[in-house]
């Protein structure tokens, strides 16, 4: 039975475990608590505030964004924001078309209906299985949860969406044994996986899974909600490969902080979709893109993503600094500013001890903490996060 009390943290669903700070303003790369306290945030709110807190840009966006009195019309009217973020989308990606949504949850579960109903028309009525990936982690609703490989997050809602086969990362004899021209409409993979422990998958291996679904008339959706939108140091991370995937989910920095999440389609997929086949009553709407069109440029300048790669570095040699200098850390692993350090224990203690130090970082499982910080930190705020990182594992 759930009782009031006098906690006010009482009123949510304790789906989360919720710290004892209460964070009132944000600043650059700090949040600042109720008592004036300031937190170097190496979170961006996982990996959502990519020009950070307070920034002119968001701003700037926003108050043109409610100049124009349009917040919400509906899809079943046109605004020019909408078509005009979808077109820079096109335009940093591939030909093709654009859909809008809320969330990465949403983005991922559009883009498997999106391959089933292509991959129908191709294949028959049989070519609706997906093949995942062991570590992925591709959401929380019923079909992003089934390409999820979590046991912990799946067993409480089983039965999930059937017909979901996980192979091995960096293994395509595991994929070619699992991926049927018959049956499987779609392989999905993160670009980077995160919570599966900051994983970059290599360009090697994108490269032979776009030919073998090339091969076998099987749609590759690319998962970049978390690594996409400049994190990689380029704007999407599966450039690397020099390849472009059939489908590609994108959310969490789009908005800069407010929810919006979109599917890039190429256009055989999109020539599958038929009015009426799926639908948003929020997404693209003219306040949200307009803002999100603004963070997309900003991230998209050449001298932007260049001082990403620089951070990244500076960040990545910091991190395999520190696994040489204590032996509880096993590893050191990611891209532009997106890192794991894996540790022999469990990071838990250190992630709690770092945010006391006024270091906010956040898991990706139970050994590995992630660094996520806003595109926009400083060599300094790295090393002083570096610093406190430090002075933690010798304490802990």
């Amino acid at each position: 039975m759930v009782t009031t009390t006098d906690d006010p943290r009482a009123a949510l669903l304790g789906v989360y475990k919720v710290p004892q700070q209460l964070f009132v303003r944000g600043e650059g790369c700090d949040l600042i608590d109720e008592e004036g306290r300031r937190f170097l945030d190496f979170t961006a709110g996982i990996a959502v505030n990519a020009l950070g807190f307070g920034s002119p840009i968001f701003r700037d966006a926003v108050q043109d964004a409610l100049s124009s009195g349009l917040v919400h019309t509906s899809n079943l009217f046109r605004t020019r924001p909408a078509e005009e973020l979808a077109a820079e989308l096109l335009r940093l990606t591939y030909p093709g078309r654009v859909f809008f949504c809320n969330s990465g949850g949403e983005a991922g579960e559009a883009c498997f209906k999106f391959a089933r109903r292509w991959a129908k028309g191709v294949g028959g009525e049989d070519k609706v299985e997906f093949v995942s990936f062991h570590g992925a982690f591709h959401g929380r609703l019923f079909g992003t949860l089934a390409a999820t490989d979590r046991p912990d997050y799946r067993k409480p809602f089983e039965p999930l969406m059937p017909g979901v086969h996980f192979a091995q990362v960096e293994d395509i004899r595991s994929v070619e044994a699992l991926v049927s021209r018959e049956r499987t409409a779609a392989v999905v993979l993160e670009t980077v996986q995160g919570e599966g422990g900051v994983r970059p998958i290599s360009p090697g291996f994108l490269r032979e899974l776009r030919d073998l679904c090339c091969e076998r008339d099987v749609a590759l959706i690319l998962d970049e909600i978390q690594c996409g939108v400049g994190r990689s140091g380029r704007m999407f991370a599966y450039e690397a490969a020099g390849i472009t995937p059939d489908l590609l989910s994108v959310a969490k920095p789009l908005g800069g902080g407010l929810p919006i999440g979109a599917v890039v389609m190429a256009p055989h997929i999109a020539e599958a979709i038929q009015p009426g086949d799926h639908g948003t009553t929020f997404g693209g709407g003219p306040f949200v893109a307009t803002v999100a069109l603004a963070v997309l440029r900003a991230i998209a300048e050449p001298a932007f993503l260049q001082q990403v790669t620089l951070r990244g570095e500076q960040l990545g040699k910091g991190l395999q600094d520190l696994q040489a200098r204590h032996a509880g850390v096993k590893d050191a692993r990611g891209v532009g500013l997106m890192w794991g350090l894996e540790l022999e224990g469990p990071v838990a203690p250190v992630i709690a001890a770092a945010r006391e130090e006024g270091l906010l970082l956040v898991g990706a499982g139970a050994h590995v903490i992630r660094f996520l910080p806003p595109l926009v930190i400083s060599s300094e705020e790295i090393a002083r996060g570096l610093e406190i990182l430090d002075r933690v594992l010798t304490s802990v």
